[in-house]
């Protein structure tokens, strides 16, 4: 199989269910950055020495790929392929979020991002994930979308920063609180 097509030589590209939009339409650039922060996980996974934090992030990144299938099929299509997202990939979000958040000392400042090269690069992650719910919040204004999108999307921003917080912790690399 060819890795060019050459059909999207004219500024479009298919749809997972079909049809065809234009390469800067809202539902293709909320998949797209969903892509982008699974392309920064993986380079989490890839310098991180922690098991637990590389089995989490690997997980999410399975949950990426079908959320970027659940953008790229519009919600009215239903196509028993696609793994929508759904109330309990929040709610597993958030028990990791709890989980991880009781190994951690009590957030009374705002901190900066940085610390060790892992927790720098969860930082970047966290970033992009809220680029892409901005672009997720854009799309859901002009086409209906998967309501468990938004709410997975930002649990899942809280959730790197938690990752941020414990790689830094696991490193003995203190957190920097911002003194604005």
């Amino acid at each position: 199989m060819k890795i060019y097509t050459r059909t999207g030589d004219d500024g479009t590209t298919s749809l997972f269910a079909g049809g065809r939009v234009k390469k800067d339409d809202a539902r293709v650039e909320a998949y797209g950055t969903v892509d982008e922060l699974n392309s920064i996980l993986g380079i989490v996974r890839a310098i991180s020495k922690n098991a637990e934090i590389n089995e989490i992030i690997q997980e999410i990144q399975n949950y990426l790929f079908h959320l970027g299938a659940d953008l790229a099929t519009p919600f009215e299509v239903e196509n028993l392929k696609i793994k929508r997202i759904a109330k309990e990939d929040v709610e597993k979000i958030e028990r990791w979020i709890d989980e991880i958040d009781l190994r951690l000392e009590p957030l009374k400042n705002f901190i900066l991002p940085g610390g060790t090269l892992l927790a720098s690069f969860l930082h970047l992650a966290r970033t992009v994930c809220r680029r892409a719910e901005r672009r997720i919040v854009y799309l859901s204004e002009r086409e209906k979308i998967n309501t468990q999108i938004i709410p997975f999307v930002n649990r899942l921003s809280d959730l790197l920063f938690v990752l941020a917080r414990y790689a830094n912790k696991i490193e003995n690399v203190p957190d920097v609180k911002w003194t604005g």
